[in-house]
């Protein structure tokens, strides 16, 4: 193996100094260093080349490690050792190895489930995820996108998995961002860019690794799923539905006290998958293509109410600059919903903003059920699948927020 993924140069790496507030970074075990921290480099006269790696100093010349150098994102540097690296492709198969076998012990009861996320995992800008028999790759950093590295990933992939298909999904926009060349999702390696993944209690779904969002499904709330659906009743209403994740778990649930379920999203590609998915579940139910919003809004005033309904939207806030928007976004959802709750009923409400810390939505969700004049009790207070770790002291690994409520009265 080690002679597969030797390495394809053996002249020294580049470095560079980086500023006191860099170094306390570091010390506090972040693996980003900003551009604007980076003091000094010592380069070759054309620079350091993209995505190379980097030996890191303090100011005063102490050795900090080894990093990812991006030439044009404003993480110039990601830590990769906190010490020497001799072999990158050989230290990516490495931790691909290692991010298997953490998940082999918690992982369990799916087919589905992240192998490898990025930071989390001490691969920065590497994301793999795995629909039963289809692996699907996200490259997100200059030196993850460099030829040796993508054939060590590839090559440690299949010797482990043995996939029958190996999917790369494109962010056009990170590839621009990094400088990268623009590239088409495709599929890179075997027969298979779509499969029917297991989640949970058998819930079953179709995947397609070339379509849908992101690489293609939402494992991160894979666990959420079955933990909501221990408590959904009556009637639900699933909104920002996608391809029915809540909806067909709170319906197939073996102790199932859903009367009906409905499934509201904007996406009519996205509903026309999860009627597909309930289709092969043997299972009926409501979709209503429609901006979550405007719908209810409209219910609310007609008086339409529910025991159960999910509010499980898209990021609101993308940068810092959305914060403001996000929180108003997120507490007229909430207000609204929580009026159409009968006693007794069950909120489900989420939030994927980074942005928005787990404070701030925890906040939010109360200013809007003060202004419901309603009491909750928290069942659950969530956050993503255990295949989605969460570094103590990288808080952009932590973003998936996700309360379970019930409402008193």
């Amino acid at each position: 193996m080690t002679k597969k993924l030797a390495a394809t140069t053996e002249r020294a790496e580049p470095s560079v100094k980086i500023s006191a507030r860099g170094v306390a970074r570091l010390q506090g075990r972040h693996p980003w260093v900003y551009r604007s921290d980076v003091a000094e480099r010592n380069v070759e006269p054309n620079g350091v080349p993209p995505g190379s790696l980097v030996r890191v100093f303090d100011q005063r010349g102490k050795f900090l490690g080894t990093a990812l150098y991006s030439s044009s994102s404003q993480i110039a540097i990601r830590m990769i050792s906190h010490g020497s690296v001799a072999d990158l492709p050989a230290l990516v198969a490495e931790r691909i190895r290692g991010a298997i076998s953490y998940r082999k012990e918690l992982v369990s009861n799916t087919d589905s489930y992240r192998i490898v996320f990025s930071e989390a995992d001490f691969l920065p800008g590497l994301i793999v995820d795995r629909y039963n028999d289809v692996l699907c790759l996200q490259i997100l950093t200059q030196a993850m996108d460099a030829a040796p590295v993508r054939a060590a990933v590839l090559q440690t992939l299949r010797e482990e998995l043995q996939p029958a298909g190996f999917v790369e999904r494109v962010d056009a926009r990170i590839r621009e961002l990094e400088q990268l060349p623009p590239l088409q999702s495709r599929l890179l390696w075997g027969e298979k860019s779509s499969t029917v993944i297991t989640m949970n209690s058998g819930v079953r779904f179709h995947y397609d690794g070339l379509e849908g969002q992101k690489t293609g499904a939402f494992l991160d709330q894979r666990e959420n799923y079955a933990a909501a659906a221990q408590y959904a009743r009556g009637v639900a209403l699933d909104t920002f539905c996608y391809q029915g994740g809540f909806a067909l778990h709170f319906a197939l649930h073996p102790d199932r006290k859903t009367s009906s379920v409905t499934g509201v999203d904007s996406s009519r590609p996205a509903l026309e998958m999860a009627e597909k998915n309930a289709t092969l579940n043997g299972s009926e139910m409501d979709w209503i293509e429609a901006n979550a919003f405007d719908l209810l809004r409209e219910y609310a005033a007609a008086g339409r109410r529910y025991d159960t309904i999910v509010l499980d939207p898209p990021a609101f806030a993308k940068t810092k600059r959305d914060l403001e928007k996000a929180l108003g976004g997120y507490k007229e959802l909430n207000l609204r919903a929580m009026k159409m709750l009968r006693p007794g009923g069950i909120l489900v409400t989420c939030s994927c903003s980074f942005h928005v810390g787990a404070a701030d939505f925890f906040e939010v969700v109360a200013d809007a059920a003060r202004d419901a004049h309603k009491s909750f009790r928290v069942i659950e207070n969530r956050a993503a699948a255990k295949d989605h770790p969460t570094l103590l002291n990288v808080p952009e690994t932590s973003y998936l927020k996700c309360l379970i409520l019930s409402v008193s009265d």
